[in-house]
């Protein structure tokens, strides 16, 4: 029988990245814009729209950033609601917005000589525009995640001191253990938001074998 991919549900992958030590920024499911503008309380949201008919969410408009206060994520809410009529099953997810930071990418994917591979970039748009990534198969040792940081041109922007690289490199040998030890055919946490030795998982995306 033929393994089949299939998205995982958004918070069961928020909760798998917290079971390896990720952290992941605080989000939950609402029914509409009343339950989104209670979760958000004083503080700036993003809403985001989760479907597998919209894997690539800011390229097919399905995600508003930096919305605050009562009027801005009705709106919003109802905006994204209406685009997303066209899909068919989704889910709205409300989250806190995060700091601003380095946004990173910490990816899996599966190559058909090597096995699991992790995977280490600048994140958001610029992982495409730039290029500038490292891979190393799975599982990965603390020194391989160091020679992988190092390997990029982007090094010195991503992790500017010695406690910023401990994060990156704790992060990575985090993802790589939880990709080598899972039924996953692919990781990608993207963006997450490196700032001040600290950072945030904003957007994961997880897809899971199924026999």
């Amino acid at each position: 029988m033929e393994d089949v991919m299939a998205l995982m549900d958004y918070m069961e992958a928020s909760g798998l990245v917290a079971r390896y030590g990720i952290h992941a920024t605080r989000g939950a499911y609402v029914n509409s814009a009343e339950e989104a503008v209670g979760f958000a309380g004083k503080k700036a949201v993003a809403l985001k729209v989760i479907s597998e008919e919209a894997m690539h969410k800011t390229k097919s408009g399905m995600i508003l950033l930096g919305l605050s206060g009562t009027e801005q994520i009705t709106e919003g809410y109802q905006t994204l609601s209406e685009k997303a009529k066209r899909l068919g099953n989704y889910k709205m997810l409300v989250q806190e917005m995060a700091g601003s930071g380095i946004e990173i990418i910490i990816g899996g994917k599966i190559d058909q000589q090597f096995g699991k591979l992790i995977l280490l970039g600048l994140g958001g748009i610029y992982v495409e525009t730039f290029r500038d990534f490292a891979t190393r198969v799975c599982p990965i040792t603390e020194r391989d995640a160091r020679q992988m940081l190092y390997q990029l041109r982007s090094r010195a922007v991503i992790a500017p001191d010695e406690k910023t690289e401990r994060v990156v490199t704790g992060l990575l040998m985090k993802a790589s253990k939880l990709f080598y030890e899972n039924d996953i055919s692919e990781l990608d946490l993207n963006p997450l938001i490196i700032y001040e030795g600290n950072y945030e998982a904003v957007d994961i995306r997880v897809l899971e074998d199924k026999k």
